[in-house]
């Protein structure tokens, strides 16, 4: 009995500790099920973590166009070339999803990305995809030159169907007309890996705030492979793409700059700078510089914009501001003789640039041949006090405000007469560029100075509201109208007189009545003393046109132009000669044959044949798009003029679209084609299209990104005979 009774008694003890698990389990699953934090974790997060995914919505970068809408930046899709390495993706060897010949795949690779980007050679693709051997990697990202590559590339090289190669999406930053007012521009670049645009230099990184919009946000609940499940609330903030900006460039007009640059590059200078204006409103009409850079490569040596950010002496172009002073004081008697040569001042004598001068000569005289005794003689009559007012108040010193980084303000500083003698004719002080656009705006305005401006406006594309509008800004009255009917007359002189001395006759063109005034000035080398050398200086000129009724300013500086003085004035010519016609100016002398003007009309919603024939019949050559039978799209649009056997671009209904022959077509007739079509296109080079890489009659999609390679255009036919110059060195 004693036996039956201890094993009876271990049951029941066994049988407590049982229940007492279960209530402990029991209680502690009440516990949990009722509560919201359980040794420090909030249950309830913890499960949304699990069921529930946020998603970012990705802001479009706002693009950048010029005042007539060619696009100068937008973003695009991109791809990044990734190969599979690790076996263990195959399952089915009849199928396989890793590289499998990497020798193949290195050679098929390379003859695609090479000539993209020459460090992608077979044996350094073949290195990379030997990254599993090294490092035991799952996979490789093909870079640098399998990075950011276009949809082309990438159907390209699918259609090589190699085993392993797969691609990831994203956006980059392109610039369809690649070193085009680069510097104007900026560009756009992810850093660190983030896929984050950042604006940097130029107007990228000026209006970076508004070009880069704000991402939106999508949260959803999730299955358990992580898929988004159908029919549950969404909660949704939307993206909103960044603002486009449009400037006031004028991309005809830049591809005249950009043309002159390639010019200039002949001449081996250490850099140029050329800017045009409206001379009514201070917009920048085109601004070039060299070097320059692409931004699609990021080639980029120099981070100073040279409009904004060089400072440099300016020589005899400042000749225009300090007679004018001298006017404006009542100290000024054109026809008054002077000795020419030189002038002694403090310990300093101060030479003619010629070092002999021209003897007895009247003041106006010394303006055409930029005596420096003229120019030092009247600001000795003006003072030093009144002259750095007058320089003060054309904006020399100081920022214009330019909507443009980093700008530089230069240095007018003089205090001694010695200095106040060089400052007449531009040495001793420092200036920019857009500085001296914005001083020779008096003489287009009456005497009143014009805030430069480089933007037109700024769209918010996700209501089509104007957030910003550039305008005229007019700064400060500094000179009366006599003073600048009188600076206009020598200006005019300078270029256009009889006298064969007047140092800007190389100038002189008859497509339009161009004047101004050159320059020639020395800078300090790193030891602070002036830099001797035949070719060592900078070489400037400043001028307006047309005389009488100024359209535009232009001013162009060079340093260490290894050429003369004509071949310098040959490009300058070129470019206005090529502004004059596309403006349809007046040939000096003749009046303008409007004849050769032709009003475009409206052709939207026309019949093809309709408006084909009409447009034939006004003398304009129709480009017809798409094979549809109504008019849905042209370019020009209504109302706008143009010369006789200008191209019109008619887009149909059609559905498909193909490709014309656009051999000796201008480059602004080929990007109004692309961007009537909406397909991307780079250019190599300015002028008329050599080749392209889309055949005529091929058919365009959204995918086709038309390449054209071009060469300069010739310049507009002189009519005078050409005549013996002087090679000034002021």
């Amino acid at each position: 009995m004693k036996y039956v009774n201890n094993t009876i008694r271990i049951n029941f003890i066994f049988v407590i500790c049982i229940v007492l698990l279960f209530v402990l389990f029991f209680g502690k699953l009440g516990y949990v099920a009722l509560a919201t934090d359980v040794e420090g974790t909030n249950l309830q997060e913890l499960a949304n973590s699990r069921t529930i995914a946020t998603r970012t919505l990705k802001a479009v970068r706002g693009g950048i166009y010029d005042k007539t809408g060619q696009t100068l930046a937008q973003n695009l899709n991109s791809y990044t070339v990734i190969a599979i390495l690790d076996e263990s993706r195959t399952k089915d060897e009849r199928y396989p999803k890793h590289v499998v010949d990497k020798n193949m795949t290195a050679q098929k690779l390379s003859e695609i990305l090479y000539p993209l980007n020459n460090k992608m050679t077979s044996e350094y693709i073949l290195g990379l995809l030997q990254y599993d051997d090294k490092y035991g990697s799952y996979q490789v990202e093909l870079g640098p030159g399998g990075r950011d590559i276009t949809e082309v590339t990438k159907q390209a090289i699918e259609a090589l169907a190699l085993p392993g190669i797969e691609f990831t999406k994203t956006t980059k930053r392109y610039y369809p007309n690649g070193d085009f007012a680069s510097y104007i521009i900026g560009y756009a670049i992810k850093h660190d890996g983030s896929d984050e645009m950042v604006g940097e230099l130029g107007i990228e990184g000026y209006t970076d705030r508004y070009l880069k919009g704000k991402d939106g946000s999508i949260t959803y609940q999730k299955d358990a492979y992580g898929y988004q499940m159908a029919g549950r609330d969404t909660y949704e903030t939307p993206a909103q793409d960044g603002y486009n900006v449009y400037l006031t460039l004028d991309a005809n007009v830049q591809m005249y700059l950009e043309n002159a640059m390639t010019e200039f590059e002949k001449y081996e200078p250490d850099w140029v700078t050329i800017t045009v204006a409206d001379a009514n409103d201070g917009s920048i009409t085109a601004s070039a510089t060299y070097p320059s850079f692409n931004p699609n490569l990021y080639n980029i040596k120099n981070y100073n914009n040279p409009l904004t950010s060089f400072t440099y002496e300016p020589g005899s172009t400042m000749k225009i501001f300090s007679f004018m002073s001298a006017m404006e004081e009542g100290k000024y008697d054109g026809s008054e003789k002077y000795a020419s040569g030189n002038i002694k001042v403090d310990d300093y004598t101060i030479r003619d640039w010629n070092k002999v001068g021209w003897g007895s000569i009247t003041f106006d005289t010394g303006f055409t041949y930029s005596s420096n005794v003229a120019a030092v003689k009247l600001a000795k009559r003006v003072g030093k006090n009144k002259l750095t007012d007058y320089y003060n108040n054309l904006g020399f010193g100081s920022q214009t405000g330019i909507e443009l980084s980093n700008e530089y303000k230069g240095e007018i500083d003089f205090q001694y007469e010695s200095e106040l003698a060089s400052a007449s004719y531009g040495q001793g002080i420092t200036v920019t560029p857009i500085q001296m656009i914005q001083a020779l705006s008096v003489i287009s305005n009456d005497g009143t100075t014009l805030k430069p401006y480089i933007i037109d406006k700024i769209i918010d594309p996700n209501t089509n509201e104007v957030v910003y509008q550039g305008k005229k800004t007019e700064l400060k009255k500094v000179y009366s109208t006599s003073t600048i009917n009188k600076i206009k007359e020598l200006m005019d002189l300078t270029v256009n007189g009889e006298d064969k001395t007047a140092t800007g006759r190389v100038y002189q063109t008859p497509a339009v009545r161009l004047i101004g005034k050159t320059g020639t000035a020395n800078y300090a080398g790193s030891n602070g003393q002036y830099v001797t050398g035949t070719y060592n200086n900078i070489r400037s000129f400043a001028g307006v046109f047309p005389k009488e009724n100024p359209e535009y300013i232009i001013y162009v500086a060079v340093k260490d132009f290894k050429g003369t003085s004509k071949n310098m004035g040959n490009i300058v010519k070129d470019i206005v000669e090529s502004v004059a016609k596309y403006r349809h100016f007046d040939i000096v002398p003749a009046e303008k044959d409007t004849t050769e003007i032709v009003s475009v009309a409206n052709y939207l919603n026309q019949s093809t044949v309709s408006a084909v024939a009409t447009a034939q019949s006004s003398g304009l050559t129709p480009i017809i798009i798409g094979d549809g039978n109504m008019v849905i799209d042209q370019y020009p649009k209504s109302e706008t003029t143009l010369l006789k056997n200008s191209k019109i671009f008619l887009m149909t209904n059609g559905t498909k679209s193909a490709f014309p022959d656009v051999i000796g077509w201008s480059s602004s007739d080929l990007v109004s084609l692309c961007n009537i079509l909406k397909v991307p296109y780079e250019l190599n080079g300015y002028g008329i299209v050599t080749s392209t890489n889309i055949k005529a009659g091929d058919i365009i999609d959204v995918t086709t990104i038309v390449k054209a390679d071009l060469k300069k255009i010739d310049p507009v036919a002189l009519t005078l005979e050409k005549k013996d110059d002087n090679d000034d060195t002021e």
